[in-house]
């Protein structure tokens, strides 16, 4: 029996890998349950499209598309994806992987085979507040895969989702801090929480908070919205 783990496919994207045309395999399951999550269909849903339909796809599109997003869902929690991610490669694809950071081990390998070109690493909080807003307890790995992502030499980005009922600028302020004493050096990405469809638990408006922050000059905090 074929797996089935890809729950839909967005066949292209100018915005989801930087300076790269692509597509994004949205993979089925995750072992987060993030209250402001927009794809709760596909957390909780089951995949809908096997991997050979999806190389099928690809082939008719090797001359339009430079890259794969692996998305999800939680892309690392299938244990073929180092096998999908080298079919991709085979095709002279790049591979964009994007990830909660609880699955460091993954990482490791697929950075390890050479089969990843870029990452987005999500920051979700500070641990006092991990739990809450994600029903789990990965801080521990989150924190590994930011160790994994800095030991070799493919770009990564970290991002994190904002809502002012859970993070508010002074929590920004302390994970800016965090990423700091880590050693992270680059953009931060911050994409403001937007309701515009259902989220996998309702949330009252949010207000962007105003960031005037020039205690970390290694950081270049960018709204991606």
């Amino acid at each position: 029996m074929v797996k089935k783990l890809i729950y839909s496919i967005t066949p292209f994207t100018l915005l989801d890998y930087p300076d790269h045309t692509a597509c994004i395999l949205w993979f089925a399951g995750c072992n987060m349950r993030c209250s402001y999550c927009y794809n709760p269909e596909i957390v909780t849903g089951k995949g809908k499209i096997g991997f050979d339909a999806v190389i099928s796809f690809l082939e008719k599109r090797k001359n339009l598309l430079d890259g794969v997003v692996f998305s999800g869902g939680e892309c690392t929690m299938h244990k073929d994806l180092p096998y999908y991610a080298s079919e991709v490669k085979r095709l002279g694809m790049k591979v964009k992987i994007d990830t909660n950071g609880s699955r460091p081990h993954v990482l490791e390998e697929l950075l390890q085979e050479g089969l990843v070109d870029y990452v987005a690493l999500d920051f979700k909080s500070l641990q006092e507040d991990f739990e809450s807003i994600t029903q789990s307890d990965f801080f521990e790995q989150f924190k590994e895969s930011l160790e994994v992502l800095k030991g070799y030499d493919v770009p990564f980005e970290i991002r994190t989702t904002v809502h002012s009922n859970l993070i508010n600028t002074e929590k920004l302020s302390k994970m800016a801090s965090f990423l700091r004493d880590q050693g992270y050096k680059g953009k931060y990405y911050l994409q403001h929480f937007v309701s515009e469809k259902e989220t996998i638990r309702i949330l009252p408006y949010s207000k962007k908070p105003n960031l005037a922050f020039t205690d970390y000059p290694e950081l270049e905090m960018v709204w991606r919205n």
